[in-house]
């Protein structure tokens, strides 16, 4: 099955969307993990890791979803298929790398940040609560400018067709 060109660019707007919701989401647990880590206010710290865990059960989840999804579909009704490009394949293994860190890794690291922020008493202890959180945002940040990036140029070509 194929999608008409109305419906294809109908279908790659809610893909975009889902992937510029994503990125949005990154940025924010970013700038709300910088605000954690720069404050001594307690209720600020403990304010921003409840916002970070809400992001991260609902709308990191949907758009990690949105997104994976429609991109199938993008894949499977159009030209492009899902192993008949390097580029794409390279996308399909970065995102199944970004669903495990959103689906789990980010909301398990906001879970844990939250239930042990009120009980560290120093800054050691709090920068290592914050680090996997860190780690995996910038990932996740990285891995999203390369996925668009590679979306924009389609780098690589298409693989060699085996009889």
């Amino acid at each position: 099955m194929k999608l008409s060109m109305t419906s294809k660019r109908g279908l790659l707007t809610i893909h975009i969307l889902f992937a510029a919701i994503m990125f949005g989401n990154m940025v924010t647990l970013l700038i709300l993990s910088i605000t954690a880590a720069t404050t001594e206010n307690a209720q600020l710290i403990k304010s921003c890791y409840q916002i970070m865990h809400v992001l991260a059960s609902t709308s990191v989840k949907a758009s990690t979803i949105g997104t994976t999804v429609t991109g199938i579909l993008l894949s499977i009704w159009t030209k492009w298929g899902l192993f008949q490009f390097y580029w794409i394949i390279a996308k399909q293994i970065i995102t199944i790398m970004l669903i495990g860190f959103n689906l789990w890794g980010i909301y398990a690291w906001t879970l844990q940040a939250l239930s042990r922020v009120e009980t560290i008493t120093d800054q050691t202890n709090m920068f290592m609560l914050q680090i996997d959180l860190w780690i995996g945002i910038t990932i996740q940040i990285i891995s999203l400018i390369f996925i668009f990036t590679i979306s924009v140029f389609k780098p690589w070509g298409r693989r060699k067709q085996q009889k």
